[in-house]
């Protein structure tokens, strides 16, 4: 499967996925690609904005910017919020009902543990933050 970012004569955005190219243009050819918000057939694949590399093989501009900025709030993450790794979703609780004094916490849980957190009320994020790079020494 491949997805493409195609847009419409109006100027509507929108994602089609497709077995392969060729599906694709055959589709394009007959019409039967449609825009969802005006029904007009007459489409084109625009460039995705999603992992454009550059000639040298890494990031564009905009992928380093975005790189760059998911890195500086993992930082902030791992910098404020107190690691209590498993214990994620217990403590998460513990504030929640005044037991424990309230701070910011970053761990891990399991889906279970997420759906009760959700059927009592705790509000979280869900935010992968990447490992730290490994150091050479």
């Amino acid at each position: 499967m491949i997805a493409y970012d195609l847009k419409c004569s109006q100027g509507h955005v929108f994602e089609g996925w497709f077995d392969d190219e060729a599906t694709f243009l055959s589709q394009q050819q007959q019409g039967l690609i449609v825009c969802p918000i005006c029904n007009d057939s007459s489409v084109v694949r625009i460039p995705s904005t999603f992992a454009i590399r550059s000639a040298a093989g890494g990031l564009g501009p905009e992928g380093r910017e975005a790189e760059s900025a998911f890195r500086r709030v993992a930082d902030f993450i791992c910098d404020h919020f107190e690691d209590v790794g498993s214990d994620f979703a217990k403590e998460a609780l513990k504030i929640h009902y005044g037991v424990s004094a309230p701070r910011n916490i970053r761990g891990s849980s399991t889906p279970q543990e997420e759906e009760t957190l959700r059927q009592e009320g705790v509000a979280f994020l869900k935010i992968p933050v990447p490992a730290a790079p490994e150091s050479d020494a």
